[in-house]
Order: structure tokens, then C-alpha cells, then sequence
């Protein structure tokens, strides 16, 4: 054990050290490294030479193109390289910090770790109140603000649908998507019954993983919910895993009714997206990722469509939960922080963010893009776009508190009562609420977040923040 652990150590430091030589290299070698961190923001080459670094490449061939459109156009005289970095980003970052080679711009991973670790410059002293004024209703603590401060600004976000296949949906005598879960869990059953000696089922959700329950746990519950998201209710600061009880129960009812696709306990997302793709799977639930996979990746010809999550009752209380974080901070340390402010605001444009999201490569969840968009050219896209629903909720003690949680995580205990109906949903609710509840009180005392009790919150203030009808 203590040789793997030295040797794992060893590579880890080869990889440190071998970075940091090459950010070296790159310094003394092209000096643009060099150039960008020293000489301020009047350098005597004539040119303010910007580095940027971001881990995301299923937009670097369009980012590039938007960049050497800026490079060429900008009357500030400032010139910027963008470094895809896709691999050992978070590594890679914290070597240049320590060695004097960081980016003046740089995708935001970790948002907590990185302004505890100084990397982040407040923008509020940066960006004028009139252009932060865009991101009204938007912005979270320890999100994109920490103690007062803005650090980063969001861009899009995963929103969360039912997909459902139509044909085989209208087979069933529906017209439109269910509504409710008990509508849900009927239409599931019926495209089953007619299809299943063709190898077709009404649901599938890939249970390999704990995502299989998150996916249409989070999307469900925190719609019907007044008070909750992530299993943790914000107005009495604890965890309480009851909002999971009504989509729990739906999911353990197709697979008792045999409408879960056979081999779900150890289905993945891409196999179950290549049998709907194949016409094989009535619904799942999935984010606003799922366009561009079924226009590449998996192409199919199959009719399909998305509604919103249903709920018990098909209301939504509180919103849908949309995924969205931190997207690109300036560098605390640079000099150049002027000229990466200019350069921010640029990639924040309403024309360029308009043309990023019409183009299918993200939905945006900022309001004035949203107004100023037409319809995405990606086909399928559009179901995914912002309802007043849709909602970006504050950050909760989730991933935290499971560090210090004693036997299984909520997702893993969800999906084992879905699968196999051991014990009852009560039962399940308790022991996980019993045990959040501890890990919670030891996350507290050792100071590790300091989320409490908030008994104004209320889920439906957050709609319509977002745009959207």
C-alpha cells in the first residue's frame, strides 16, 4: 500500500515538475508567457498580449474564431492566445500561480478553491455597475460571489427535460408529454406492453451510476418543492430527503411494472442514448446537452421531443433546476488586469453570446441574451430553451457534508430501493435524513461550510430570473 502510494506521489510530483519546465520553456521560448506577466499595461513590444486558458473544447475552434476577430479589430491594442487545456487543468493552474506563469484570464474549474487561493480578482472594481447590472438575479454566494465580492459571472447552463419519443408516445393515447408522475409511470407501462416484444420499453435512466437517480431526482423534486433542492431544505438548514419520495416511488413502480429497460442497474448514459437513437426507449431525462449528442454523435431519425420534468401533481412549487456555475475570472495577480477587463466584456458581448447560443453550442442563462436569441439552429434544441421555470438555485452543503457521511451516499441508497425495493421509502428517507444530519453537525463544527437555516427562502421567488415564458 505505502509503495503505490509513494509511487502514485512520485508521478504526481514527475508531472509538477515537468509542468513547470514547460511553462518555463514557454516564457523564455516564445515570450508570450513572459510578455503577458510583466511590462504592464503599456509593454514597450507596443502590443498589451493577453494569455487566456480554458479547459472547454467543444467550442475552441468558434472561441478561436471570435478571438482572432477581436485581436484584429480592438482599438486598445491588445492581442490575446487562448490555450485549450483540457487535461490536469486544476494542476496545470495552481503550477503556474506558484511559478509567475498564471493567465491573465482563465476558465473558472474550482470557484471556492480558487479565491481562497487569491487567484480571482473582484470584478466589482473592474467591470462598471452598468454592465454587472445584466447579471441581476443570476449571481449565488460561493457560486460567483464570496464575502460581498463578485469573482465570476455565469454564461449557460444544463437545463433539465423529459425526452420522450413521440411515436411511440401517441401509441400510448397520449397527445402531449405527461404532466404528472402517475402519467408518466401509465405512458411508461403502455409503450412497454405494445413494444416489448420488439425490444421496446417505456423508460430508461442510466443506474450504473448514482446520476441515474439525480437526473430525474433533482429535475422532480426540486420542482415540486417549496423549500428544497439537493435533498437539503434551505429554510430550516437541514437535510430532508422526503422531496425525493414522490419521483422515487414513480421510478420504483415501472420497474416493478417491468417498464425500465432490462439491464438498467448497469446501463450508462451512452448506451441508453443510442437505444433511444435507435427508437428503443419511450423516455429519460436528461439535460440540454442531449441536441448536439443525437446530431453527431448518435444520429437519428427518430421523432422526438421534450417537456418539462413532470411532478405529483403537475405543478411546479419551486423551479427547475438549471446546472449553471462560474465561467471565466481575471487573474488577482496580472498587471494587466485593465486590459483583461476590456477582453471580459468582449466575451460577454450580447452579439457574441447571441451568435454562441443560436449556433447550438450552450444555452445561456442570462436574461439579455436570451432576450436578444432567436431559436438555435441545432435541431431539438428548443425544447431546451429557459421557461420562466427554470432556475438557478443557491449553492447547498451537498458535496461537503458526503465527506464526512457515514455508509451510503443518498443517490446509491435511492437507487438501490428503486431497483430492488428492499425497504420501504420511509425507511430510506429516515436512515439518510438521521445520517445527513450528523455529517452535517460535524461539516459545521469543523468549519467547513457555513450554509444555515434560511426561513425566508422561498423556490418560486427564483422563477423568471432567467427569461423565458
Amino acid at each position: 500500500m505505502k509503495k503505490r502510494f509513494a509511487t502514485k506521489s512520485a508521478i504526481s510530483l514527475c508531472y509538477l515538475l515537468v509542468l513547470a519546465l514547460v511553462l518555463a520553456a514557454c516564457s523564455s521560448g516564445n515570450g508570450t508567457a513572459e510578455e503577458t506577466n510583466s511590462g504592464g499595461e503599456g509593454a514597450a513590444a507596443g502590443k498589451i498580449k493577453l494569455t487566456y486558458w480554458t479547459m472547454d473544447r467543444h467550442d475552441m475552434d468558434y472561441m478561436q474564431e471570435k478571438i482572432d476577430e477581436y485581436n484584429a479589430s480592438n482599438t486598445d491594442n491588445i492581442e490575446v492566445e487562448m490555450k485549450v487545456m483540457a487535461d490536469n487543468y486544476n494542476q496545470s493552474l495552481e503550477v503556474a500561480f506558484a511559478s509567475n506563469q498564471a493567465p491573465d484570464i482563465f476558465k473558472v474549474n474550482d470557484f471556492q478553491v480558487y479565491v481562497s487561493k487569491g487567484y480571482l480578482a473582484p470584478l466589482d472594481d473592474l467591470l462598471d455597475q452598468e454592465f454587472l447590472a445584466q447579471f441581476e438575479g443570476t449571481l449565488n454566494e460561493k457560486v460567483t460571489n464570496m464575502n460581498g465580492k463578485i469573482y465570476s459571472l455565469p454564461n449557460t447552463g444544463q437545463f433539465w427535460r423529459l425526452l420522450y419519443n413521440v411515436d411511440l408516445m401517441e401509441k400510448a393515447g397520449y397527445s402531449e408529454a405527461p404532466k404528472t408522475l402517475d402519467e408518466m409511470v401509465d405512458a411508461a407501462k403502455k409503450i412497454t406492453e405494445m413494444g416489448k416484444s420488439e425490444g421496446i420499453y417505456g423508460f430508461a435512466s442510466n443506474f450504473k451510476n448514482g446520476s441515474g437517480f439525480t437526473r430525474p431526482g433533482f429535475a422532480s423534486g426540486s420542482e415540486s418543492s417549496e423549500t428544497s433542492h439537493e435533498g437539503f431544505n434551505y429554510v430550516t438548514g437541514e437535510f430532508d430527503f422526503g422531496m425525493y419520495r414522490d419521483v422515487a416511488e414513480a421510478l420504483r413502480q415501472m420497474k416493478v411494472d417491468g417498464s425500465l429497460i432490462p439491464g438498467a442497474e448497469s446501463l450508462d448514459i451512452d448506451p441508453l442514448r443510442a437505444q433511444f437513437a435507435q427508437g428503443k426507449i419511450g423516455m429519460y431525462i436528461n439535460h440540454s446537452g442531449e441536441p448536439a449528442v443525437y446530431s453527431s454523435q448518435f444520429p437519428t431519425d427518430i421523432n422526438w421531443s421534450t417537456a418539462l420534468v413532470p411532478t405529483k401533481d403537475g405543478q411546479i412549487k419551486g423551479a427547475s433546476w438549471v446546472a449553471a456555475g462560474a465561467y471565466i475570472g481575471i487573474n488577482a495577480k496580472t498587471d494587466k488586469q485593465e486590459a483583461a477587463a476590456k477582453f471580459f466584456k468582449y466575451l460577454y458581448s450580447t452579439e457574441l453570446r447571441k451568435d454562441y447560443q443560436e449556433k447550438g453550442l450552450g444555452l445561456s442563462v442570462l436574461p439579455y441574451v436570451n432576450e436578444a436569441s432567436g431559436t438555435p439552429s441545432l435541431k431539438g434544441i428548443e425544447g431546451f430553451l429557459p421557461t420562466k421555470y427554470d432556475a438557478i438555485y443557491p449553492v447547498t452543503p451537498l458535496g461537503i457534508t458526503e465527506t464526512k457521511l457515514e455508509g451510503k451516499k443518498a443517490a446509491d441508497l435511492l437507487t438501490e430501493y428503486i431497483l430492488t425495493g428492499n425497504s420501504s421509502i420511509d425507511d430510506v428517507i429516515n436512515d439518510l435524513n438521521n445520517r445527513y444530519k450528523k455529517a452535517l453537525e460535524v461539516t459545521r463544527s469543523e468549519g467547513l461550510t457555513d450554509i444555515q437555516a434560511d426561513p425566508s427562502f422561498k423556490a418560486s421567488d427564483l422563477q423568471g430570473k432567467l427569461g423565458g415564458e
